[in-house]
């Protein structure tokens, strides 16, 4: 078994050094944060970035014209007398410079301010110290969709709503029904990519958006207990199984103020994703998915009629199809686009024609793509942030969109965050990995190696905090063959020759990945908490987890958690190896997928873990949602068996450990009516169960109640584990 072991070395005196305090697994992040560049980003057409002060008051430009020195562009002060000065009928107390902001061209940039009375979209620019253009909207604006033409496209409850330059406000729609739900982004619950509700083509004359009809759609409560008389809000919840929402995508020409719906046609239960604009605006792009999620459609609509033009190309999967990103369009070729897909075994990207015609493969031997960054000043390549050694790392890579040959641009081993100048000659590089906690600089695409440091960050926790040895471990998985990569954190003062209790955190479900080379390799606060307090911490990503390919996730349709609990017992069978561990003191715990993991374990592997925490768990697949749960485990109809085998209700009776369950009170993604039903089998069965629900939170606890749960956490296994 291969083990990568890192030792953290403290600089400075040893008796300096203390354990992180309960506290400190929240506020943790930022008191001990690398030092870093906020909010940097490339000024457009420049050799230059931008980013903000330590205290967030300054705009700041490092540029290679100047060596990369740190210059001021703007302040808080300058930024807040041009608002003043365009806008002097409205209030404005700014906390720091905006954060998010947009550079239209090398001085100008965009961004949205909240003022007294309303909301502005505006453009500063950094050498005059003027704002040049203002947009109004209202304070309860939503959903801010900027055009090129700076018209505004925004929501209000459930409709949507233009404003022009010109301060001409048009009404899109006037839907009164509630149950119709215009332009928002949480269509189909933001499953496949989806994160926007609203697209306006390129010149700004035509809006496309979302229309959700989940009037069909039962209510489900979801109860305020603020009030004086506890309030039930309504959210729509459509469970596996059962009647889904309708949606369909509407176009609005502004000149005309008259609307098109696309004819995406039957039957009305199917998902639309990957919208996109084609360049010239003719044509909208849309993925048509069916309910059974096996077969996906990218069809070509016309803009003006909304009529079907043609599909391009289909992709059908005996598990699933899960279209995740829009089409990307080579500028100044409207004829081409790159799509992805992970049909073939890792999410890569395919060059297409507008006529559905493969072009170029251009993927790249096992490297998942994770984020396209965009193309070169000719157009010719394509930049990208992809992931490799087997989800570990993640390189920047540039590829030819003729040749299809592929360059990888970072090499350092770890984890690398970068974006290209417009002009494509440099790059901005900011890495970590085990050793490093935080590094950027300039890089010469050309030659890579040649870079310039701009911040080479020391271990934020020398001479603080008594930072806890960690290890990467290799492991198998229990096929006997897949690679799973999994950590320890060591207790602090760690002594092999002593018997230690152990505390399991684990998520294992999709989309996440708790282990990579990155600082501190991902591990949480809490976790070095619980190490220091005298815990081995272990944490492995089975089967099912995110960044190792599409096989990696597929061993789990229709049993969701079978080969996962499978993988994680091989995890429990390397710890009970180990001479330091206790095998009589095993505790689990896990949040969501995690909580429904350590529920799945507390009671399928009941011998194993003596204790265990479950957050917002799913304890049955069918009272989860549609998208997510139909998706892994089909429909309760079509899968009976799948769904009682990985059902926890009527395995409540095998439960012997300590099992505390918490659940938000208003959790609106994993309902309570999981875990009451869950303490209702308990009660049934004869066994006891621990609960505790956090009021006025959703599916996570957050601000200082947070800190409360942690200490509630490490307070129960102290009591049940450690004692």
């Amino acid at each position: 078994m291969k083990k990568h072991i890192l030792g953290f070395l403290l600089v400075g005196s040893f008796a300096m050094a203390q354990n992180l305090t309960i506290e400190e697994t929240v506020t943790g992040p930022r008191k001990y944060a690398p030092i870093t560049q906020v909010a940097q980003q490339w000024r457009k057409d420049s050799k230059s970035i931008s980013f903000l002060s330590n205290d967030y008051a300054t705009l700041l430009e490092k540029s290679a014209q100047n060596g990369w020195k740190a210059t001021t562009l703007a302040t808080k002060s300058e930024f807040e007398a041009a608002l003043k000065d365009k806008i002097p009928t409205d209030v404005f107390s700014l906390r720091m410079f905006p954060y998010e902001i947009k550079w239209k061209n090398t001085t100008s940039f965009d961004t949205e301010v909240t003022g007294k009375n309303n909301n502005y979209k505006v453009t500063f620019d950094v050498n005059s110290k003027k704002i040049t253009t203002v947009v109004i909207l209202p304070n309860d604006a939503g959903q801010l969709k900027i055009a090129s033409n700076d018209n505004v496209a925004w929501t209000k409850e459930n409709n949507i709503r233009i404003t022009t330059p010109s301060g001409k406000v048009l009404e899109v729609t006037n839907d009164t029904n509630k149950g119709i739900v215009n332009g928002s982004d949480y269509v189909h619950r933001q499953e496949f990519g989806i994160d926007n509700g609203i697209w306006w083509n390129a010149d700004g004359s035509q809006l496309a958006f979302y229309r959700k009809d989940e009037t069909m759609v039962g209510d489900y409560p979801i109860i305020n207990w603020n009030e004086r008389e506890a309030v039930n809000n309504n959210i729509k919840y459509p469970m596996a199984g059962m009647t889904s929402e309708n949606v369909t995508v509407v176009v609005y020409d502004v000149a005309s103020q008259k609307s098109i719906t696309i004819q995406t046609g039957e039957p009305k239960e199917q998902y639309l994703t990957m919208v996109t604009w084609e360049p010239t605006g003719k044509f909208i792009y849309i993925g048509v998915l069916n309910r059974e999620q096996n077969h996906l459609k990218l069809n070509k609509y016309d803009a003006k009629t909304g009529a079907f033009v043609k599909t391009l190309f289909e992709e059908k999967a005996a598990t699933w199809v899960e279209p995740q990103h829009a089409l990307t369009f080579v500028p100044n070729n409207p004829s081409q686009f790159i799509y992805q897909t992970d049909n073939l075994g890792f999410n890569q990207m395919y060059l297409y024609n507008t006529d559905g015609k493969l072009l170029k493969n251009l993927g790249y031997k096992d490297v998942i793509v994770k984020q396209v960054l965009g193309f070169d000043a000719t157009a010719s390549k394509i930049n990208y942030l992809g992931v490799t050694n087997s989800g570990l790392e993640q390189q920047l890579f540039q590829v030819d969109l003729k040749s299809g040959k592929t360059t990888q641009l970072t090499t350092i081993s770890g984890v690398h965050a970068a974006s290209v100048s417009s002009d494509g000659s440099l790059i901005l590089d900011q890495y970590s990995n085990t050793t490093t906690p935080n590094e950027i600089s300039i890089l010469d695409a050309k030659n890579p190696s040649k870079a310039t440091v701009l911040i080479k960050a020391d271990n934020p926790f020398s001479g603080k905090i008594n930072l806890p040895k960690i290890e990467m471990v290799d492991l198998v998985s229990a096929d006997g063959k897949t690679p799973l990569h999994g950590r320890i954190i060591y207790p602090a003062n760690f002594d092999a020759t002593k018997k230690y209790p152990v505390m399991v955190y684990l998520y294992g479900g999709s989309h996440a990945q708790l282990v990579s080379n990155k600082w501190l390799t991902g591990a949480g606060y809490f976790d070095l908490y619980m190490a220091q307090q005298g815990y081995i911490v272990f944490t492995m990503d089975n089967r099912g987890s995110d960044n190792r390919g599409k096989k990696f996730c597929d061993v789990n349709h229709r049993q969701l958690g079978v080969n996962e609990m499978a993988d994680q017992m091989k995890g429990i069978e390397f710890l009970k190896s180990k001479s330091f561990v206790d095998a009589d003191k095993i505790g689990i715990f896990g949040w969501s997928f995690g909580g429904f993991m350590t529920t799945s374990l507390m009671t399928n592997q009941a011998d194993t873990f003596k204790v265990g925490v479950a957050g917002g768990p799913v304890i049955d697949w069918k009272y989860y949602e549609i998208m997510y749960g139909e998706r892994y485990m089909d429909t309760p109809q079509e899968n009976p068996e799948g769904y009682a085998k990985t059902s926890l209700l009527d395995k409540a009776k095998n439960l012997k450990g300590r099992l505390l369950i918490i659940h938000g009170a208003q959790d609106p993604v994993v309902v309570q009516q999981h875990s009451m039903n869950f303490v209702e089998a308990c009660i049934k069965a004869g066994k006891q169960v621990d609960y505790f629900l956090y009021p006025n939170h959703e599916h996570n606890v957050g601000g200082y109640d947070r800190i409360h749960m942690y200490a509630k956490i490490a307070d129960y296994f102290n009591v049940h584990l450690k004692k």
